[in-house]
């Protein structure tokens, strides 16, 4: 290995500096002292830490000019352009991505259609949206650190493999392999959620929440956890299968093969279904949210459609609610834009049916989450990744 590429592990072998880089990253700019108040630490253990971050660069250290009287403070911040990341989500029907710095701010972004879900189109496709979104930043290739890789249903992060996955249709695909093998860069794979977990939890709604969910609604009903602090996946990966809760033993059919799952009730499909059942013909989720905001003779039937999915998706909060005690649930993904019609349903049925305080003990927050926002989650997987020292 050349001294100009020194692993960011060595610089970050101890857990404290690890954690210092880490709290830098999400509430900084920082002085010394601030950095140590909230780390717990005497400021001599700060200090004896900080320099090899500062010296090759992962750190900068500035002065800022003093509010009143005083000597300027030095302020510690991350370095955005010390390398760059790719983030990639593999959905159903498109993959989509990003290139961001060290701050996951996005410097290129793309989407491509998935016309094929077989395991080796779908990958041979993710990996060519890899190369394409490195040519499309200057200087990417020297300075990547990863890529990191976001894809539904039950994944062994570990592993790199995605053990089952119901909207893609996989089982026990390995995911991180080839694309190694394809772009030569070191490969981070997370269910998708959880990339978002992470990214709300630096940057977005989550920010300073130690016990917080994010609930995607969709094709799918999807939650990720983050709890004490920590994001939490299960003994083996599965924590946070919320959709796959089973509500109905006689409902409709889900995607997992099993009946009355809250994702065959409040999912995508769930709305559509109800409009086709009521004799109106609507193609696209899209359609039944214009349908429900307008004023044409089947707007009732959709909104009734939206309520009735929003009424399944708050009895399942509430479970959720019980188990858990969380702070708060961050309610996104693509569908969250018709919370309009689905929301005050869903909330009605969460308070109805939480135990004593526990849904007004949690904060909703609805974030409509655009494509690159799960992609930009799972560059921060590779940022995550990086900070606890386990990249070479």
């Amino acid at each position: 290995m050349s001294p100009a590429k020194i692993r960011f592990s060595d610089l970050v072998s101890e857990q404290t500096r690890a954690e210092i880089f880490a709290t830098v990253l999400t509430a900084g700019p920082l002085s010394r002292t601030q950095l140590a108040q909230r780390l717990g630490l005497v400021p001599s253990s700060v200090t004896r830490m900080l320099p090899p971050l500062l010296e090759h660069g992962y750190l900068l250290e500035s002065d800022t000019a003093p509010q009143g009287r005083g000597r300027p403070q030095k302020m510690l911040q991350v370095n955005p352009g010390k390398h760059l990341v790719v983030g990639l989500k593999i959905g159903p029907t498109q993959l989509s991505g990003v290139v961001t710095d060290m701050a996951a701010n996005v410097l290129a972004r793309a989407e491509e259609p998935l016309t094929d879900r077989t395991p080796a189109a779908a990958l041979a496709t993710a990996a060519a949206l890899a190369d394409r979104l490195l040519a499309e930043a200057p200087g990417a290739r020297d300075k990547v650190l990863g890529l990191g890789v976001g894809v539904s249903g039950h994944v062994d992060s570990a592993a790199g493999i995605c053990r089952y996955s119901a909207l893609l249709d996989w089982n026990k695909v390995d995911v991180a392999g080839p694309l190694r093998e394809r772009t030569g860069l070191p490969v981070v794979v997370s269910n998708d959620v959880n990339t978002l977990v992470v990214a709300e939890r630096w940057f977005g709604a989550g920010r300073d929440i130690d016990s917080f969910a994010v609930v995607t609604v969709g094709p799918g009903i999807g939650c990720g956890l983050l709890l004490d602090g920590a994001l939490y996946s299960g003994a083996t990966g599965l924590a946070g299968e919320l959709g796959h809760l089973p509500l109905d033993p006689a409902g409709p059919m889900c995607s997992c093969g099993r009946r009355g799952c809250l994702e065959a009730l409040a999912g995508d499909r769930a709305v559509l279904r109800h409009l086709q059942d009521a004799g109106v013909a609507c193609a696209t989720i899209g359609e039944a949210v214009g349908l429900g905001r307008g004023d044409s003779g089947t707007a009732a039937i959709a909104r009734s459609a939206f309520a009735e999915a929003g009424t399944a998706l708050g009895r399942g909060m509430a479970g959720m609610c019980n188990l858990l005690n969380l702070q708060k649930i961050i309610v996104a993904g693509e569908g969250a834009v018709a919370y309009d019609l689905f929301g005050p349903a869903m909330t009605a049925a969460m308070e109805a049916y939480a135990f004593s305080t526990a849904a007004r003990d949690c904060d909703l927050h609805v974030d409509p989450v655009q494509h690159d926002l799960w992609a930009r989650g799972a560059a921060c997987l590779v940022i995550s990744d990086a900070v606890g020292a386990v990249i070479s």
